[in-house]
């Protein structure tokens, strides 16, 4: 039976790491994402957990440790935010071409900078490329559902790489929600113990990670590295159902909002997709066929699930709390409008940047994304592709 409770999304996430009960947990502090490690601390005080807890000088230095961890064949989880996470930059890359399903938590936080503590996703959209599994969630629920289903994503045999799992620095990481939680025998079970073909501690069969990685091979490896995350796709979707049967909680690549008969639609991450759904909402009561989309799953892309989903709708804008800086696009509407080309006609797409370094989205703003594609579809014209809302200009 579940067990109900009013927790804050990074209590939550450090609740789901005490029943997942990992080997390793390294961690440097930063805010937003400090309460993690410091919750997850004092479960380690209190002997509710068996893992070993490394306090480290730097987020390079903590992704450094749960590298070796993996390595040697422990199962690993940390979390940062913004700066933490550029700081780990360089281990990143060095997690996921070496193949090891480390877990990591991202609150969500404007990258400096100037500096700035509060929420936009430039930390983790950075990263995009970086080669690690990306899920997203809204809410506080979601943030602990991902953890838990993250470990048998990324340690799945036909996967293997690290999985980031991303949430709003401050409005969900503090804020505190209802929350279900899965009893904790039942999430052991459900994410089993972590049995690597290949490890360093491995005596029986010895094998080297990292090493030099010239012409003759570097290439094959990334190939096999891009073919795993083009698996974990139907991993993710088959690790959903079976969570689904435990919980009753249904999750997929995204999540469609009234998107049945939708005209125009909003694409999002994160937290503003509850701000868009109540526009919705508001709007379907006046007869206007609005919808949402709101993406979970951003790497690996879910390119021809995006496509189908928008075929239908006359006019799309896609929100990105984070900037390209490439006179061009934010990530999330590059990714959707390469998804949409060649496979869909006639959708007129546009892009809007919100919400950078905290600041505030309201309904009235997504109003305003909503009512320019409606004068959008009113005349077929498109006055401006990429736009900045709520920004003095």
């Amino acid at each position: 039976m579940a067990i109900r409770d009013r927790l804050s999304g990074n209590e939550a996430v450090a609740v789901a790491m005490k029943q997942i009960n990992p080997d390793v947990v390294a961690a440097f502090p930063i805010t937003p994402s400090t309460e993690v490690p410091q919750y997850f601390s004092s479960f380690v005080s209190d002997g509710k957990v068996d893992t070993e807890f490394v306090p480290v000088e730097s987020e390079h230095s903590a992704m450094s440790a749960c590298i070796g961890a993996q390595a040697a064949g422990a199962r690993t989880i940390t979390a940062t935010s913004a700066n933490g996470l550029a700081l780990m930059w360089e281990m990143l890359y060095i997690a996921a071409s070496s193949r090891l399903p480390v877990t990591l938590a991202v609150v969500n936080r404007a990258l400096s900078g100037p500096i700035n503590i509060h929420n936009d996703h430039s930390d983790s959209m950075g990263a995009r490329d970086s080669g690690w599994i990306q899920l997203y969630g809204e809410t506080n629920q979601e943030a602990y559902d991902n953890l838990i289903q993250a470990i048998r994503i990324g340690e799945h045999p036909d996967v293997m790489l690290p999985v980031m799992c991303c949430y709003d620095g401050f409005i969900t990481s503090h804020a505190v929600e209802n929350i279900e939680l899965v009893e904790d025998e039942k999430v052991k079970e459900f994410v089993g113990d972590y049995k690597p073909e290949h490890y360093l501690n491995n005596a029986a069969n010895p094998v080297a990670m990292g090493p030099l990685d010239l012409q003759n091979h570097y290439f094959e490896h990334k190939r096999q590295q891009a073919e795993a995350m083009k698996n974990a796709k139907k991993v993710i979707l088959e690790i959903a159902a079976e969570y689904e049967k435990l919980t009753g909680r249904k999750y997929g690549l995204f999540e469609e909002y009234k998107m049945d008969d939708a005209e125009v639609a909003v694409v999002v991450i994160n937290s503003t997709a509850g701000t868009a759904k109540y526009v919705v909402d508001q709007l379907r009561e006046k007869g206007v066929k609005a919808g949402l989309i709101k993406i979970r799953v951003y790497r690996p892309f879910p390119v021809e699930e995006i496509a189908a989903a928008l075929s239908k709708c006359k006019a799309v804008a896609v929100m990105d709390k984070a900037d390209s800086f490439n006179a061009a696009g934010g990530p999330l509407f590059t990714d959707i409008t390469s998804a949409l080309y060649g496979r869909v006609d006639g959708v007129k797409v546009i892009n809007y940047i919100y919400g950078l370094g905290g600041r505030d989205v309201k309904t009235d703003d997504i109003e305003v994304v909503y009512n320019e594609l409606l004068e959008i579809v009113k005349t077929g014209q498109v006055k401006s592709v990429y736009n900045y809302l709520g920004v003095r200009e």
